[in-house]
C-alpha cells in the first residue's frame, strides 16, 4: 500500500468567529480608535509640546544632519525619511506639518528653517515638497538637547527596525511658547503661543515659591503672544480666569493707526491682523462689505503691503469718525476674532486632561527635574568609566619599564598584566591600545589633571542628583541662560501681541456708518423714485424730469440718514433708506423694484421718519387713529401692516400730528383733528380723543349715512382752520372761529364754512 502524504486542512475562518453583542464589539473597537486618535495624533505632550508628527520630523532631520550651521536638504528627502521609518501617514499631511513648522505667522518661535516657497499670510499653499528645502533652527536644537545624554527613553518605530524618543528632553518650553491646537475624538486642544521670556520667568518663580498663587503667575505671564502681533482687548480678569481654569476664549484686534493725508482726510492703515487670519481673505471680506453697501463710510480697501502687512482703508468723507469705522469693523469682520483657550494636554503617563496655567507649569518644572537627573545619572556613568580608563593609564605611566617587559617577553600579557596590577579588563585591553606617542612625560601630567578635573565633577554631581534643593537651583541657572538668547531686547524675544483692554465692539446705528447729507426725495405719478443732492427749492413747476406723460407725486426734503415711509391704500407700510435711493441724473427707479407692493396697492403718501414723529392715520370707513413714525418702519421688504382694512374700506389720510412728548399739556389741549365726509360735513374734536396704536382699526373719527371719509387734519384751535384756496394762487383761507364744529368725536358734524373746497380736501 503507497504512502498517503497527509495535507493540513486550512481552517475555517467562521471557527474564529465569536459571538458578541454588535454594540460592546463597536464600542471597544472604537474606544481603541479614539485612544488612539487622542494619544498618537491630536493632542500635544507636556513635556515637549509635540505632536508625534511633529517630533518625528525632528528626528528625522536632526539623523540627517540638518543643523543651523549646516546647509539645506530637499524638504522630500526628509519627508521621505519620516513616512518610511517612523510615521506610516500620507506625504501630504507629514509635508503640511513640516511647513508649519516653518511658518514664521504660524508658529511664534519657528522650528524648521524654510528656503523657498513656504506659503504666506495671505493663504496660499506652499511649494511642493520637491522645490522646497529646510533645515534645523536653533530653538529645535535647544528642544532636543540631551537626546545624547538619556535624557529620554527611546522606544522601537511602527516597523521595530528603528528607535525614536518618547519625547524632546530640551529645555526649550515648547507647549506654552509655540501652543498647540488639535481635534481628537471628543475632546480638542487649543493652546495660544507666548512669550518664552514671560514663560521662563513664571517658571523660576514657581522654582522659588512652589506654592505661588494663580494671581502671582498672571503678574509675570500676561497673556498670549501671538505670532501675527494684534492686540488683546479682553480685561484681565477675563484673561485670568481662563488660564486658572484652562478653558476660556479671548478677543484678538487687529493694530491699526490713523494716517493724515492733508486737507483734513485721513486713512486708517492696519498693521497687524488677528492670529490664523488669512490676510487675502481678510481683505476680500472687507471689499464685500463695501460692494454689498452693508458698510457705505468706508469707501476702499487697499492692500500694500510687503514684507510688512500695510491694509489701507479710505474713508467716504473726512468727516467720518475714525474710531465708528473701525469699531464697525470689528463687529463686521474678522478684524476681530476670538480665540478659544483649552489647555488640554497629554501628561507624563500620556493621560489627556485640562490643566490651568499653575498646574501646567508645575508638571513641566518636575518633568525637566527628571531629565535633569537622568542627564546627571548618565553623565556619572561616563566620568566614571573615564576614570577608570585613567586609573589604568596612570598605572601604566607609573610602572612603564615593567609594562613594555611584560608585553614583549609574554604571549598572553594582559593576563599577567591584570594579576600583577590589579587592573580590570578595560584597562588592560586600553593600556595594550595606547599608542607609543603617548608614553611622554607631558600626557601623565594631562592624565593627572584630567582625573582630577572629573573627580572633582563627579563630587558635584552626587550632590546634585542626593539633593533636590541643588538641582531646583541648577534648573533656575539653566532657565536664566536661555532666557538671555529669548529676553525683551532680543528681535525674536520682544513681545509682539499688545495688551490693551477694550470694550467689546458696539452695534453702530445706520446713522453713524452713512454719511449725513441733505436730498430731495421725489416720486412720480407712475412711482418713479430718485433722491437729488441738496434741498432744491420745492416750489419750482418742475424740479426734476420725468417720463412723458408722467409728473410729480410726492418731493420732500430729507437727509441720507433718513427712513422713507410709503404709506398704501391697503394699510400697509414700507421703508426705504434714502441712502438706498438712485441718483437724479435719469428719471430714477420703480419703486416695485425696492418693496413688494400687492396688487391694488396704490401709494398715498410718502414722508421721512422723524425720531419723534406721530401720525394721523383714518381710512375711508371713518376710522382712524395716531401711529408713532418709529413704530410703522419695516425691516423687510415686504413692509408691515398698520391699519386693517377690509372690503372696500382703504387708507384714507396720512398726515402729520403733533408729537407726543416735549409739549406741555396747556399746548395738548389745543391741538385738534378736523374731519370731514363724503356728505360734505365737518367735524372738529380734541386730538386727546384719538388713541395712540402701533396696529389696528382705530376708532370712530365721524358718523355717515351715506359715503364714507373724504380728508382729515390736526390743526391748532387758537390758530383756526386753514384751507387752500382753488386755482394756482397758492393762497390759504383760515376760519379762525370753530366753535360751532366743536363736537366730541364721532359725531355727525355740519357744512363747513363758506369757501370751503368742492372736493372736501384740506389741501
Amino acid at each position: 500500500m503507497s504512502d498517503i502524504n497527509d495535507t493540513e486542512i486550512p481552517e475555517d475562518p467562521f471557527d474564529a468567529v465569536v459571538d458578541a453583542p454588535f454594540d460592546a464589539a463597536l464600542s471597544e473597537r472604537y474606544l481603541i480608535y479614539a485612544m488612539s486618535t487622542i494619544t498618537a495624533r491630536s493632542l500635544p505632550d507636556l513635556r515637549d509640546g509635540l505632536k508625534p508628527v511633529h517630533r518625528r520630523l525632528l528626528w528625522a532631520m536632526r539623523l540627517l544632519k540638518l543643523d543651523p550651521a549646516q546647509g539645506y536638504k530637499k524638504c522630500a528627502r526628509v519627508v521621505g525619511d519620516v513616512i518610511g521609518k517612523y510615521h506610516p501617514h500620507g506625504d501630504q499631511s507629514v509635508y503640511d506639518a513640516m511647513v508649519r513648522l516653518a511658518q514664521t505667522f504660524s508658529l511664534r518661535y519657528p522650528l524648521v528653517d524654510g528656503q523657498g516657497n513656504f506659503g504666506n499670510i495671505d493663504g496660499d499653499n506652499a511649494a511642493a515638497y520637491r522645490y522646497t528645502e529646510a533645515r534645523l533652527t536653533k530653538t529645535a536644537i535647544e528642544l532636543m538637547q540631551g537626546l545624547d545624554e538619556n535624557g529620554t527613553d527611546y522606544r522601537p518605530t511602527y516597523n521595530g527596525e528603528d528607535e525614536e524618543p518618547e519625547y524632546m528632553p530640551g529645555l526649550f518650553p515648547n507647549l506654552l511658547a509655540n501652543g498647540a491646537s488639535g481635534i481628537a475624538v471628543g475632546m480638542a486642544t487649543s493652546i495660544p503661543s507666548h512669550n518664552v521670556a514671560e514663560v521662563l520667568d513664571a517658571a523660576a518663580l514657581l522654582i522659588d515659591q512652589p506654592a505661588a498663587s494663580h494671581d502671582q503667575l498672571m503678574e509675570i505671564m500676561k497673556g498670549p503672544d501671538f505670532a501675527t502681533g494684534g492686540v488683546l482687548v479682553d480685561s484681565a480678569d477675563i484673561i485670568s480666569k481662563a488660564y486658572e481654569t484652562g478653558r476660556g476664549a479671548m478677543r484678538v484686534r487687529a493694530r491699526w493707526h490713523k494716517e493724515d493725508e492733508g486737507r483734513g482726510g485721513w486713512i486708517a492703515v492696519i498693521t497687524e491682523i488677528p492670529y490664523q487670519v488669512q490676510k487675502g481673505k481678510l481683505i476680500e471680506q472687507i471689499a464685500n462689505l463695501i460692494a454689498d453697501k452693508k458698510l457705505p463710510i468706508l469707501a476702499d480697501v487697499r492692500d500694500e503691503s510687503d514684507s510688512e502687512i500695510r491694509i489701507v482703508l479710505e474713508p467716504k468723507s473726512r468727516n467720518v469718525d475714525p474710531d465708528d469705522l473701525m469699531n464697525a469693523l470689528f463687529r463686521m469682520s474678522d478684524l476681530e476674532t476670538r480665540f478659544s483657550l483649552n489647555m488640554n494636554v497629554l501628561d507624563d503617563s500620556r493621560t489627556p486632561g485640562v490643566m490651568g496655567l499653575g498646574e501646567l507649569l508645575r508638571a513641566w518644572l518636575k518633568h525637566q527635574i527628571e531629565v535633569l537627573v537622568r542627564k546627571s545619572l548618565h553623565r556619572l556613568e561616563k566620568i566614571d568609566a573615564r576614570l577608570e580608563l585613567l586609573g589604568g593609564y596612570i598605572i601604566a605611566f607609573l610602572n612603564l619599564d615593567r609594562i613594555i617587559e611584560i608585553i614583549r617577553s609574554e604571549d598572553e600579557p594582559k593576563p599577567v598584566m591584570i594579576a600583577e596590577f590589579e587592573l580590570t579588563d578595560r584597562q588592560a585591553e586600553a593600556i595594550l591600545n595606547m599608542r607609543l606617542r603617548s608614553l611622554r612625560k607631558l600626557e601623565e601630567m594631562e592624565l593627572v589633571r584630567e582625573r582630577d578635573a572629573l573627580t572633582a565633577e563627579r563630587e558635584e554631581l552626587v550632590k546634585l542628583i542626593d539633593s533636590p534643593a541643588r538641582q531646583r537651583t541648577r534648573l533656575k541657572k539653566d532657565l536664566a541662560a536661555l532666557r538671555k538668547a529669548y529676553g525683551e531686547d532680543t528681535e525674536l524675544g520682544k513681545r509682539r501681541t499688545l495688551i490693551e483692554e477694550a470694550a467689546p465692539a458696539r452695534e453702530i446705528s445706520l446713522e453713524a456708518l452713512i454719511e449725513k447729507e441733505p436730498v430731495t426725495v421725489i416720486m412720480s405719478q407712475r412711482g418713479w423714485i430718485k433722491a437729488m443732492k441738496g434741498h432744491a427749492d420745492l416750489m419750482q413747476p418742475e424740479i426734476s424730469k420725468f417720463k412723458e406723460g408722467d409728473g410729480p407725486a410726492f418731493a420732500f426734503h430729507a437727509q441720507t440718514t433718513d427712513k422713507i415711509l410709503i404709506a398704501t391704500t391697503l394699510g400697509r407700510f414700507y421703508t426705504i433708506g434714502a441712502d438706498k435711493l438712485p441718483g437724479a441724473r435719469g428719471f430714477g427707479e420703480p419703486v416695485a423694484t425696492m418693496i413688494d407692493m400687492e396688487a391694488g396697492n396704490d401709494i398715498i403718501a410718502m414722508m421721512p421718519a422723524l425720531p419723534d414723529g406721530r401720525m394721523l392715520l383714518a381710512s375711508s370707513a371713518g376710522k382712524g387713529f395716531i401711529a408713532k413714525m418709529a413704530d410703522v418702519i419695516a425691516e423687510t421688504r415686504k413692509g408691515r401692516q398698520v391699519v386693517n382694512v377690509k372690503g372696500k374700506v382703504k387708507l384714507k389720510v396720512v398726515r402729520p400730528a403733533p408729537p407726543g412728548a416735549g409739549l406741555s399739556e396747556e399746548v395738548m389741549k389745543d391741538h385738534y383733528v378736523a374731519v370731514v365726509g363724503d356728505n360734505r360735513k365737518l367735524v372738529a374734536f380734541p386730538l386727546s380723543e384719538l388713541p395712540e396704536m402701533a396696529k389696528g382699526q382705530g376708532v370712530t373719527l365721524q358718523r355717515y349715512k351715506d359715503g364714507g371719509l373724504s380728508d382729515a387734519i390736526c390743526f391748532k384751535m387758537s390758530e383756526g382752520l386753514s384751507w387752500t384756496m382753488g386755482g394756482d394762487s397758492g393762497r390759504t383761507r383760515t376760519e379762525n372761529d370753530m366753535s360751532l364744529w366743536r363736537v366730541a368725536r364721532g359725531a355727525a358734524g355740519r357744512l363747513p364754512p363758506n369757501g370751503f373746497p368742492r372736493d372736501n380736501r384740506f389741501d
